[in-house]
């Protein structure tokens, strides 16, 4: 659920902002797994800057938490502070991720992989939930 100081738009107003895939994606929770993985825009992606939510704008993630795990979606061991919620999905197999301001639908954060990162998380998320925006990520 979106936090104090959230973006909150009707599912209509969502829909005249975001593409289809971008709805459906964000806002229904869909994912990218009708694509191959490795397609998305973002996976073997590596330049310096930020990744914000797609919906909102919302600064995500940094360029240096970004890692290449072989997954086939974009993958990072932390976000920004307070810029990400955890929910356990209901099954408790996985813990989902959404912007903390509006809500959208990242991806999975997953644990005790032993990726050879500082936190031992990946959270794998969907190209199309983030947009890239170049500059010093420090």
């Amino acid at each position: 659920m979106a936090g104090p100081g959230s973006v909150q738009k009707s599912e209509e107003e969502w829909q005249a902002v975001l593409s289809p895939e971008q709805f459906r994606i964000l806002r229904q929770k869909g994912t990218l797994a009708y694509r191959f993985p490795g397609s998305g825009e973002y996976d073997k992606f590596f330049e310096d800057g930020i990744y914000n939510c797609a919906g909102c704008g919302t600064p995500l993630y940094k360029s240096t938490t970004k890692f290449n795990s072989g997954c086939g979606w974009p993958a990072f061991f932390e976000g920004l502070p307070g810029a990400i919620n955890r929910t356990p999905d209901p099954d408790g197999r996985r813990i989902e991720i959404t912007c903390a301001a509006c809500g959208g639908h990242l991806g999975h954060v997953f644990k005790g992989e032993k990726f050879p990162t500082p936190t031992d998380e990946r959270h794998c998320v969907n190209s199309v939930s983030i947009k890239f925006v170049p500059g010093s990520s420090s």
